[in-house]
């Protein structure tokens, strides 16, 4: 991932004013950014000045949807057993949630019943909220990927991709199969996953290498291997990009990026493994 000067600006505005706070301070209510933003959209297209306070939604926003994802990652790893399924589904939620999550670091977010995709700008120390018309069908599942693989910090990433629904090897064809395709006959005896085998699970995933980014295979369904581990990566790299940008010094950043509720499970370190050829094939 790249840092340029465009990436440390809007940082500086979305994460500074939040930099101060003691301790684990609430995040904003539910749709604080969404309700903000619908207030002052324009009817058509058009640029809107905000405040440091609305802009340091952008950086709420990004953690409550990174947060999402480490959750939706641990109810994966939980359901491997039990429900190959929706771990299948979880884990690819897990990886949307963390490419959301760059999209809104990077500035952006999506306004659905606006119809409308918002890029917060920086412009001689003002904040302002650009306003334009949503392709028509276009969904944020297209959206919030292209704009992460098409931006600076990750084109040349291959863990961030644009998500192309009709490839053989997509994370979004991967969850399509399994939600609407028929006769899937994935239905296991119904078990609870322990907490050894949560910690080993990830444990495993954590220490894989790979040469070229795991997507998730349609031939290989469900793929949780690979679904998994993109998904982790993806979780990591997020958090690897705001270590590497903010440091030690944002409080806020330094309050949430080791959530509780992941707690002697998961440590978001990668390290050296078996490689590719250790995984299912």
């Amino acid at each position: 991932m790249i840092v340029d000067r465009h990436l440390r600006e809007i940082l500086s505005a979305t994460f500074g004013p939040l930099a101060t706070r003691e301790d684990d301070d609430p995040l904003p209510g539910p749709r604080s950014l969404t309700i903000l933003l619908e207030k002052i959209a324009p009817d058509e297209t058009g640029d809107k000045i905000v405040d440091t306070a609305a802009a340091s939604h952008f950086a709420t926003a990004a953690i409550d949807i990174w947060l999402r994802s480490v959750h939706s990652f641990l109810i994966s790893v939980s359901l491997t057993e039990c429900s190959p399924i929706w771990a299948s589904i979880c884990g690819y939620y897990a990886s949307h949630y963390s490419v959301r999550a760059v999209a809104h670091v990077l500035g952006f977010f999506q306004l659905f019943r606006k119809k409308k995709l918002v890029q917060l700008k920086v412009d001689d120390g003002r904040y302002i909220c650009v306003f334009r018309k949503k392709a028509a069908r276009s969904g944020e599942h297209q959206i919030y990927w292209r704009l992460v693989k098409h931006s600076t910090t990750c084109e040349g990433d291959d863990i961030f991709t644009e998500n192309d629904q009709e490839s053989e090897e997509s994370d979004a064809r991967h969850r399509n199969h399994a939600n609407y395709s028929d006769h899937l006959f994935q239905y296991p005896d119904f078990t609870i996953a322990d907490t050894s085998a949560l910690k080993d699970r990830i444990d495993y995933i954590s220490k894989i290498v790979f040469d070229a980014a795991p997507l998730p295979r349609i031939g290989k369904f469900p793929d949780i291997e690979f679904v998994q581990l993109i998904a982790y990566h993806r979780i990591v790299s997020f958090r690897r990009l705001l270590d590497e940008t903010l440091g030690t010094e944002n409080k806020f950043w330094m309050a949430h990026r080791n959530p509780r509720f992941a707690e002697g499970f998961m440590d978001f370190q990668l390290a050296d493994g078996a490689g590719l050829s250790q995984l299912g094939t």
